[in-house]
């Protein structure tokens, strides 16, 4: 079977009135396919039709939808637009047609079955369409972009949000600000999926009392559809609409109610469009609930009973836990989860409590909640850690739910996360990749071995594109604070000082992530005399860059960014501790492709791997990082600092304070002291080399590429192989 064979064609809706003369129609095409996304040349295609409209929206659909008629004359007329034009297309039409033969088609020439379908609660594939909140949803991204490039048969499942996430906002105080957007979706880079006679597809979904009906859309990203599910129908009762309004919402049954409608409303949508997967990857266990109606499609189908269809659906199922941290872990008061199950109860002929038992975490309360994860793991064939310390304190957590497997075999495998090269790689370092490597350089570093020519680029061209990278982050950190500060009512000469800030080459750190508890975003801050004392030194300055948003409940975290942004405004720490409010993709892009040091400061074992280093460490940014996560398989001694040791205290406190000792002494006698070591010319010699063998040692290893084939033969492949050859039988 053809590559091109193997994608999934989902016919959808026009729902824009984009009118395009006939010379560059095909533009409508590009607009609603995110590969734009992760090609430099197709975004500036679009940035060159209207410059000031791309760079407000940052959307090709919002974009075409405010070109007039005036402006097409204009530039179908430019021959330099119109070579652009014909460039970018026929590279999309190369990409999209299997004018490459793909690493799937190569590895399983011979595969004829469906599809992986990935089910994820949130997606980060571009800022224009803000369906996501952090690493999860980024990863989720990542794994979609490069099961596209692979060639791998695949298709997403998720929610589409009224409102995503939440824009942040800092006041003048310090406060965060939560600012719920309401997206226009006819403007966005989304389509209705459509049956044969052009009617959108919509599915309902069982709650107590009702059906939701629920409505799909499709997102193209590349070879690689995603079906986004939407509750804000007029179908459905006023208080319904909003079930898909806010990504990850307070409330516990709003909650439960977003993971029914992303389970089962997914199965039921894939069913509708004649999709019948392969494999089933559950990413995390909101999406476990899909099982409730794989459970009643299967006993309907193959004639079975409840408890041997709760042995069938696992057959072909992958999931992936992230998290030791319980609120990782998605679990409901059992009550609650019995007023839902017990709709289901009777089409599965069973009880609401045998279903709670397959929950059930087995962690020896009294009452036990109705746990995602456990029954996740009870209803999967295959799990897996995001990397392999992650791996280890999953097993070692939910070990106990199989006291029949081999002690010897962990029941947790570890495949540790990637991030997708082209996403996160700076234009500068991707013209210098390009003019080594040649225009297909993505498709030759998918070989790790292709990665040494890091080391034959001369210093000079590294470090200038490195600083090429920087200063494009420091303006617009300037421009960030500029719009903030007018907003806070900042005096006119107090606006004209922003001008002056980041004159200098100063040092620069950088930490930006969720402000969740265990990422201990405080631990720099904890020691402020022998912190200024870096970042005031008129000969060897150093500055530090943070952006992170705190869940709207988490009162602790948002205090903590109130006391970092406070400390900012300090007249000695002024322009060296800078907040960059509403973080989002397109500043983590700004902040991995420019600061000179990734910090990161978890408490060990808690992260689950944290990509945002992985990220910077291609850009030939410097990891500074405690050794948790995916950093005790990247660190190697010289391409990057340890932070602490793998020890862990017996208190909390004792180990903050052994790793922030640890933190400052690696800044005052390692970091600070090798950036500022310059040759005669005013290189930094060893800092750039310790920049190649960053980009050498982690480029291939943790790339979203090495980590989707790594889940297609170890996952994938097996599980639609023996799944294929049981209905054989």
């Amino acid at each position: 079977m053809s590559e091109s064979n193997r994608q999934i064609k989902i016919p959808c809706r026009q729902v824009a009135d984009i009118a395009l003369p006939r010379e560059v129609d095909r533009l409508y095409d590009l607009a609603y396919n995110l590969w734009w996304s992760w090609r430099p040349r197709a975004r500036q295609l679009f940035s060159s039709i209207k410059v000031d409209s791309w760079a407000r929206y940052r959307n090709p659909v919002d974009l075409l939808l405010n070109v007039d008629r005036a402006q097409w004359e204009q530039l179908v007329s430019s021959e330099t637009f119109m070579g652009s034009y014909s460039r970018v297309m026929q590279a999309f039409d190369r990409y999209m047609n299997g004018g490459v033969e793909t690493w799937f088609d190569r590895r399983y020439p011979d595969y004829n079955g469906g599809p992986t379908a990935y089910f994820s609660m949130e997606y980060g594939l571009d800022p224009s369409l803000a369906i996501y909140s952090g690493g999860l949803g980024v990863l989720s991204g990542d794994h979609c972009k490069s099961a596209s490039d692979l060639g791998v048969p695949f298709v997403g499942v998720g929610l589409l949000y009224r409102s995503g996430y939440f824009n942040q906002a800092i006041d003048a105080d310090g406060i965060q600000q939560h600012i719920y957007p309401d997206y226009d979706f006819n403007r966005l880079p989304v389509r209705p999926a459509m049956d044969e006679r052009g009617r959108d597809i919509v599915v309902g979904v069982p709650l107590p009392g009702r059906e939701v009906q629920v409505k799909v859309w499709v997102a193209q990203v590349g070879r690689v559809p995603i079906l986004l599910l939407d509750t804000d129908l007029p179908a459905n009762d006023p208080s319904d609409r909003p079930i898909a309004k806010v990504l990850y919402v307070r409330g516990r049954e709003v909650r439960l109610v977003q993971e029914m409608v992303l389970g089962v409303g997914g199965a039921r949508a894939l069913q509708a469009l004649g999709i019948e997967p392969a494999v089933w990857h559950i990413n995390e266990g909101h999406s476990v609930l899909l099982q409730l109606q794989r459970l009643k499609m299967t006993m309907e189908a193959e004639g079975l009973d409840f408890e041997a269809a709760l042995g069938r659906v696992g057959e072909n199922v992958a999931f992936t836990t992230h998290t030791p941290v319980a609120a990782g872990n998605e679990q409901f008061d059992p009550d609650l989860a019995t007023s839902y199950l017990d709709l289901w109860s009777d089409p599965l002929g069973t009880s609401s409590e045998r279903l709670l038992g397959v929950g059930n975490p087995d962690h020896g309360e009294s009452e036990q909640p109705f746990n995602l994860t456990a029954f996740a793991l009870r209803t999967s064939r295959f799990a897996n850690g995001v990397s392999r310390l992650n791996a280890e304190v999953a097993d070692r957590m939910w070990r106990h739910l199989f006291a029949d497997h081999p002690a010897e075999e962990p029941v947790i495998q570890p495949i540790t996360n990637g991030v997708h090269l082209s996403t996160w790689l700076g234009t500068e370092l991707q013209d210098l990749f390009a003019r080594q490597l040649g225009s297909e350089w993505q498709e030759k570093l998918v070989d790790p071995k292709t990665w040494d020519f890091v080391y034959e680029l001369s210093d000079e061209d590294l470090w200038a594109a490195h600083r090429s990278q920087k200063e494009r982050l420091l303006r617009f950190t300037r421009s960030r604070l500029l719009e903030q500060y007018a907003r806070h009512g900042r005096s006119p000469s107090k606006l004209r000082e922003i001008s002056a800030f980041f004159s200098d080459e100063a040092l620069t750190i950088g930490f930006a992530r969720r402000f969740a508890t265990y990422k201990r975003a405080g631990l720099l801050f904890s020691d402020l005399h022998r912190l200024r004392g870096i970042l005031r030194s008129t000969q060897r300055p150093v500055r530090i860059l943070l952006a992170g948003k705190a869940h709207p409940a988490d009162r602790p975290a948002q205090e903590l960014i109130q006391h970092l942004f406070m400390l900012g405004q300090e007249a000695d720490l002024e322009g060296r501790i800078v907040f960059i409010e509403n973080y989002n993709m397109r500043v983590a892009r700004m902040l991995v492709q420019g600061v000179d040091v990734w910090l990161n400061t978890p408490r060990r074992p808690l992260e689950a791997s944290g990509t945002s280093g992985q990220k910077a460490a291609v850009n030939g940014v410097l990891n500074c990082s405690i050794l948790d996560g995916w950093w005790p398989e990247g660190y190697d001694g010289e391409n990057g600092w340890a932070i602490g040791s793998e020890e862990t205290a017996a208190e909390e406190w004792m180990q903050d304070q052994q790793d922030a000792n640890s933190l400052y002494s690696t800044l005052e006698e390692q970091i600070v002291p090798r950036f500022y070591e310059r040759n005669e010319q005013g290189m930094p010699v060893q800092w750039v080399a310790m920049m190649k063998r960053s980009m050498v040692t982690i480029g291939a290893r943790f790339s979203a590429s090495r980590m989707v084939r790594e889940y297609t033969d170890r996952a994938y492949m097996p599980l639609a192989v023996k799944a294929a050859a049981r209905r054989a039988e």
